[in-house]
């Protein structure tokens, strides 16, 4: 059940994120509604207590946990590429936007092998 929610809040943020960058191109005058700027913050924010919690309740800190950590860090990475697309325009946002999805990608894949260096 837990693992559902977590996965919604995924699916959510990533629409929500992608959404906004649709939004700043073709009407940014939305992303000024109350609702628009509050809303991804309390999806994220249940997404990343939602991950915490699965963590603890599966133990994962007990053993090797160097792909939570790698998870967390890339995490960080996306939030950083998401600000910058969303304050920038142009060929540098486009490319930020490309890197801010290839760390969903990456940390999609380390959640599914549990190991951070898959692709050596």
């Amino acid at each position: 059940m837990l693992k559902t929610l977590h996965l919604t809040f995924i699916l959510l943020s990533l629409i929500s994120f992608i959404g906004r960058v649709i939004l700043s191109e073709i009407n940014p005058e939305l992303l000024k509604l109350k609702a628009f700027k509050i809303a991804p913050h309390i999806i994220n924010a249940l997404l990343i207590g939602s991950g915490f919690v699965l963590v603890f309740q599966g133990n994962w800190l007990s053993g090797e946990y160097g792909w939570i950590i790698a998870k967390l860090l890339v995490l960080i990475a996306y939030i950083g590429l998401g600000l910058f697309v969303m304050k920038n325009q142009g060929t540098k946002k486009w490319l930020a936007f490309i890197a801010a999805m290839a760390c969903i990608v990456y940390i999609g894949i380390v959640a599914v092998t549990k190991n951070a260096l898959f692709f050596l």
